[in-house]
């Protein structure tokens, strides 16, 4: 209980030691700092005109009756839907210039208006924030990258501020107010209490960061594991549009990923779902970092295939890239801590695949870099641990940079913004 106390104390010395810092930086930004949170909302007062929002901002621009189909709305009830919507700006109505003259009225296309709302997304790793400034269709207009020197709460936050002011001064020559800040962390993070219970690569514990990032930036929060806020941009704008179930798998320091079951992401009982790199497939194999031996991550991450080339090689290697090296030099010990890394990846997906049948499984993250050392060994192990038609999955790769991981937090944010993160 003495040390909960002097935790807690920590945070509020933390609270009030970053608006310091950040009042020293810009006045003007404290005042800012002090204001209420915007709430203004996306007007959809009903479930039918939350469908019909999504529905055209993920598929759109769709005409009325395009709707209708994909929403199994009424004309009637999809009108009702889209008139305050286009009454408040977010929705617009017109011809598509595109379309091939044809004989009749040319049909008017429904689209979000993507420059009516702005929205911030940060994505903290272990050596750098990366930040985004993206309108409402989740496209990003500026980004921003910071080295970080120190993992505490407090340094990550005054750093964070720091990006979140620059993004805020960018957004004032669009002329239109952000309207949500998104921070995506890895680890396990409870998204409706705003607060990372743990995070492993920045060894944080029960750090309550939306109500401290609210504090420092005077915007509404929406704090999420970053793999899970990745797969709500994949869902919503990416290889996820339009595909009711599947799963995201990244690799890189991490081995994650993120769960879509019949249209919803899953979050879990308890905000955590999805830890493939937690599955330990190997009793006999390396200690892994949260305690259990032979994990997927203690495997195939990062630091894991970093630690092996060096055993196997007898080599001083010190990052991916001089392990990657190796590998595609042909270095036949090094080219054997990738093959299993792939088996071990492979095996996970074929546990994904098996438990819950998803129609398709991405494959992202950094790893990515070294797909062409172990995909055959990801294939491979896949086809012969997945049951029966499970094998028939669509497995796709999808390199992405990391500015889309802060792409992701800022779709967590507009996700808040419309109100459907529980539907």
């Amino acid at each position: 209980m003495g040390f909960a106390c002097f935790f807690h104390a920590e945070l509020r010395f933390l609270k009030s030691l970053v608006l310091l810092l950040t009042a020293e930086k810009n006045t003007l930004y404290v005042s800012a700092m002090h204001s209420s949170p915007r709430t203004e909302a996306v007007p959809v007062p009903t479930p039918a005109a939350s469908l019909v929002f999504t529905t055209t901002l993920s598929h759109g621009p769709l005409t009325r009756a395009e709707i209708g189909r994909r929403t199994d709305l009424s004309p009637a009830a999809v009108t009702k839907a889209v008139r305050p919507l286009m009454a408040a700006g977010y929705l617009v109505e017109g011809v598509d210039e595109e379309a091939r003259p044809s004989l009749g009225r040319p049909a008017n296309l429904v689209r979000v208006d993507g420059g009516r709302a702005l929205f911030i997304g940060v994505k903290v790793t272990g050596d750098e924030i990366i930040a985004v400034l993206t309108d409402l269709c989740c496209r990003i207009r500026v980004a921003r990258h910071v080295r970080i020197t120190a993992r505490d709460p407090g340094a990550v936050l005054a750093s964070t501020a720091a990006l979140v002011q620059e993004l805020l001064t960018e957004a004032d020559g669009f002329g239109v107010r952000v309207s949500g800040l998104g921070v995506a962390v890895s680890g396990d993070v409870d998204r409706t209490a705003g607060v990372v219970r743990y995070s492993p690569f920045l060894d944080w514990r029960d750090v309550p960061l939306a109500e401290l990032a609210q504090a420092v930036t005077g915007l509404p929060v929406t704090v999420d594991n970053d793999v899970r806020a990745l797969t709500v941009a994949e869902q919503w704008f990416g290889a996820g549009v339009g595909v009711p179930d599947f799963a995201l798998v990244t690799v890189g320091a991490g081995i994650g990923c993120g769960l879509v079951v019949h249209g919803k992401v899953v979050s879990g009982a308890h905000g955590v779902a999805g830890e493939i790199g937690h599955l330990s497939i190997d009793p006999q194999g390396p200690p892994c970092h949260c305690g259990n031996t032979g994990c997927v991550e203690a495997i195939a991450g990062d630091a894991a295939i970093i630690r092996q080339v060096g055993e196997v090689t007898g080599l001083p290697v010190t990052d991916s890239a001089q392990a990657l090296e190796l590998a595609h030099r042909g270095d036949p010990g090094a080219r054997e801590v990738y093959a299993r890394a792939g088996e071990a990846i492979g095996r996970a997906i074929g546990a994904v695949v098996n438990v819950l049948g998803p129609q398709r499984v991405i494959i992202s993250g950094e790893g990515l870099a070294a797909y062409d050392l172990f995909a055959e060994q990801i294939r491979d192990t896949f086809a012969a641990a997945a049951f029966g038609t499970a094998a028939q999955c669509d497995v796709m790769t999808r390199p992405l940079p990391f500015e889309e991981w802060a792409r992701g937090a800022a779709a967590t944010a507009i996700q808040s913004f419309i109100g459907t993160e529980h539907v």
